[in-house]
């Protein structure tokens, strides 16, 4: 009798952080305002919701000697995620402080826990080392970005606009978030082979009911033509 399947796995844990990713990311894309406020509005409702599934993950999929990235993870998105989710606060400043500081230290746990457990060969892993790369990667951009940059440039027959270091900020914060969601969701689709070796044994099982059936039915004329 097989055992009852898990209701929360890691395929989830990689579709829910891919799912809340790309919302992030189609907020910020198709909004025509890249300011302080609205960077920061979606940056800790990103951050929030996937601390909760961080939390889950580390309670319900990793084993014990695991859990600790993830519990570490979900603290500094949950501290971010409130410090930047007050109204009067945010500003540019905070939002280079604030988004630049959790990339940082949020990528480099994830990277340090995705090396230090590449040898379990398990798909949370993989995912951490190329998520924390990205996470660095955003928190240095972040860094080399002026908060107080400001340059007018003009379109022929389109009118003069304004490009800010916000704007670029925000803009970056989108970009990390769709590349974080495209390469999650990929993860999370691809067939594994635990899929097909778990179903291996099911399948063995109706090839064996076979030829046992089979062998009920040609015994029973050789009983018939003995009793004659």
């Amino acid at each position: 009798m097989s055992a009852p399947a898990r209701a929360f796995t890691v395929r989830h844990v990689q579709l829910l952080r891919a799912l809340f990713a790309a919302v992030a990311a189609l907020m910020i894309t198709f909004s025509s305002d890249h300011s302080a406020p609205v960077g920061l509005s979606v940056f800790s409702g990103f951050v929030l919701v996937t601390s909760l599934v961080q939390v889950l993950a580390a309670w319900l999929v990793l084993p014990a000697g695991s859990r600790w990235s993830y519990v570490l993870l979900a603290a500094i998105g949950i501290v971010a995620g409130m410090v930047s989710g007050i109204p009067p606060w945010r500003s540019d400043d905070l939002f280079f402080i604030v988004v630049s500081a959790w990339a940082i230290v949020s990528g480099g746990v994830e990277l340090l826990a995705g090396i230090r457990s590449r040898r379990t060969g398990d798909q949370l892993s993989r995912d951490a080392v190329t998520v924390g790369a990205f996470g660095i990667l955003l928190g240095v951009v972040l860094l080399l970005i002026p908060a107080g940059f400001v340059q007018e440039y003009t379109i022929d027959k389109a009118g003069t606009f304004v490009l800010s270091g916000i704007i670029l900020g925000v803009g970056m914060l989108g970009g990390y978030a769709a590349i974080v969601a495209v390469f999650l969701g990929i993860a999370g689709l691809t067939p594994r082979r635990a899929d097909a070796v778990a179903g291996a044994p099911d399948a063995e099982d109706a090839s064996a009911a076979v030829p046992a059936a089979g062998s009920d039915h040609s015994a029973a004329p050789a009983e018939r033509g003995g009793e004659r």
